[in-house]
């Protein structure tokens, strides 16, 4: 038996409210509506009394079967939102997170000069990488990622924004740089100590890959200590490194760039008040 958009949204919200906070199980609502039948939140209001077809019924209860499952509404609709752009998503890539997009702001931000060559290194769904090549000025931007699946999402999705990021394969842990031909490195590399496993969400640890997101519990600035060392031989003097870090460890990242002989390190909070950000300049006299 069919029914209208009131009863199929408040039917929505009530099977995910068992699961779900209240404002997440209303916008889960509304991304439903908006994927399935193409609808706004101001069409679901002004269209409450129209009949949900029954194609689009079972999609959308197959939608809420899976959100129960804890699988992330991204990957069942397989693209999340970022930087005011749509990124394909799948299960080899990190869902891009809003606090991402802080770091994107701030490297627009700060570098306004033209033609800069930036690294964006663990880039997976490449929304950092290719949110920097439309933000900023003609710059040149490439990324790498270890993940061949990985780096076929991130390029399928710089040719549907139309992006110019040049992607290649390579492991951090062993990369050779080129001696001062960038100007900006960025990363948000495997940062969550595998202790903090226990209080994460089953929709996290059950669905995204597991290498971009944990660290050792005895190294966990693992991939900082490698990535600081390659931009301080790829930057040219006075370029700029910017991380995303666990907030955990703010402290110890600020120790460990000061001790390699970064200048100018900061950390900045996101919207939540976490130290999330580290930007850091390579000196311009060794």
């Amino acid at each position: 038996m069919s029914s209208n958009v009131r009863e199929t949204a408040r039917k929505i919200r009530q099977s995910l409210l068992g699961k779900y906070p209240a404002g997440e199980a209303d916008a889960m609502t509304a991304i439903i509506f908006e994927k399935v039948m193409n609808y706004s939140r101001v069409d679901m209001i002004m269209r409450e009394d129209s009949e949900v077809p029954e194609f689009a019924s079972a999609r959308i209860d197959d939608a809420v079967a899976r959100l129960l499952r804890n699988e992330p509404i991204q990957h069942i609709f397989g693209e999340a939102r970022f930087a005011g752009h749509t990124f394909k998503v799948t299960p080899d890539t990190l869902i891009p997170r809003p606090e991402t997009e802080q770091l994107v702001d701030m490297i627009a931000g700060e570098n306004t000069a033209p033609d800069l060559r930036v690294l964006d290194i663990g880039t997976g769904s490449g929304c950092i990488a290719i949110s920097l090549a439309i933000a900023m000025k003609w710059p040149q931007v490439s990324a790498i990622d270890i993940s061949p699946a990985a780096l076929a999402v991130a390029r399928d999705n710089a040719k549907a924004l139309r992006a110019r990021v040049a992607f290649s394969q390579a492991d951090i842990l062993t990369a050779v740089p080129e001696k001062e031909s960038l100007d900006i490195i960025v990363s948000n590399p495997p940062y969550i100590d595998e202790q903090e496993k226990q209080a994460m969400d089953a929709n996290v640890l059950d669905y995204e890959p597991a290498t971009a997101l944990f660290v050792p519990d005895d190294n966990p600035l693992l991939f900082y200590r490698a990535i600081q060392r390659y931009a301080m031989t790829a930057l040219k003097p006075g370029g700029r490194l910017y991380f995303e870090i666990n907030p955990r460890h703010a402290a110890e990242m600020k120790e460990m760039l000061a001790q390699a002989g970064w200048r100018d390190i900061d950390c900045m909070r996101d919207f939540y008040g976490r130290e999330r950000f580290t930007s850091c300049t390579k000196p311009t006299e060794q």
